[in-house]
């Protein structure tokens, strides 16, 4: 199975209304629930591609028993969240069916207490090894040690499973000093973590900080990827309109996916990148359009070379 740890557990509630105005009121057309937070999503993705997946983290309060019991809907998706005495946040999402726009409403989440987090490590533990995988993802919720993921990456580690860190800011610089396996940032993560605005030199320098590999994501432009076994760049085939949420969870799927699967490099972006365009296609944000991920696995562009052995 692969693990996905998503520290920051959210029930995301979507509302759709037919233009959105800043002080105005608004009848909503629909309403979405779902469970998320990035590793959730992952996980969802994983789900979908037919991988027995197990999702970690924390869950609290009546909003953590909605999202859990959500979670017994998704199958070949297994609940091992550790509970809490805080309340699970909620992600509020707006869509603009006029213009296409979203607009995101994040909550901190609930306070960790020591033993909470003392008791999620012990979990951890005991679940890896029956892992293939596992990627840590998102924010971490209050009380929550900002070293955390440097941590967990090198608990992975230790154990011999291959781990993908996907967070930003203070916990992914202080994360990719535990050398994770697989980064993936996206440009804007990049750059603050070298300082760096250009995508190759940034990688390069992610990789020096200790990342074995580097993914990152460059919007509309695809994936960039600097590796042991060489350099690659995957694009889609054309610009895509429509709602990016999602869209770099589902990238993390594609490599996750097709890394247990042992399919080299330029499949594994290949499989990302298609992900990454089908769910920027899907009506729905954060799921994918089948037929479009079908018809970009033939269509998405590779480029690059090979290391010299």
């Amino acid at each position: 199975m692969i693990l996905t740890v998503t520290l920051n557990t959210a029930l995301d509630i979507t509302y759709r209304v037919p233009s959105l105005q800043a002080g105005a009121s608004h009848r909503v057309s629909e309403v979405l629930e779902r469970p998320g937070g990035k590793g959730v999503n992952v996980a969802r993705v994983l789900a979908a591609l037919g991988h027995e997946v197990t999702v970690t983290g924390f869950s609290g309060g009546p909003t953590g028993r909605v999202l859990r019991d959500r979670l017994t809907e998704v199958p070949r998706v297994t609940d091992a969240l550790v509970p809490v005495s805080g309340a699970t946040r909620r992600t509020v999402t707006l869509v603009d069916d006029r213009t296409g726009a979203t607009t995101h409403l994040n909550e901190p989440g609930p306070h960790i207490a020591h033993a909470e987090w003392s008791a999620f490590q012990e979990a951890y533990e005991d679940l890896l090894p029956s892992a293939s995988a596992v990627a840590l993802c998102g924010s971490l919720p209050p009380g929550v040690p900002v070293g955390a993921y440097a941590n967990l990456v090198r608990t992975a580690r230790a154990a011999r499973v291959p781990v993908l860190l996907d967070t930003s800011g203070a916990a992914l610089r202080r994360g990719v000093a535990g050398r994770p396996d697989l980064l993936k940032p996206n440009t804007e993560e990049l750059a603050e973590l070298t300082g760096s605005h250009e995508p190759l030199r940034a990688t390069q320098d992610a990789r020096r900080r200790g990342a074995g590999t580097v993914v990152a994501s460059l919007g509309a432009d695809g994936l960039l990827a600097v590796t042991p076994e060489g350099r690659w760049r995957a694009t889609p085939p054309a610009p895509l309109t429509g709602n990016p949420t999602g869209a770099g969870d589902a990238a993390v799927a594609g490599l996750l996916s097709a890394l247990v699967e042992h399919r080299p490099w330029p499949e594994r972006l290949i499989r990302a990148t298609a992900l990454s365009a089908a769910t920027v296609l899907s009506p729905t944000a954060g799921d994918f359009d089948h037929a479009a991920y079908d018809r970009f696995l033939t269509t998405v562009t590779v480029t690059g070379v090979a290391t010299a052995a």
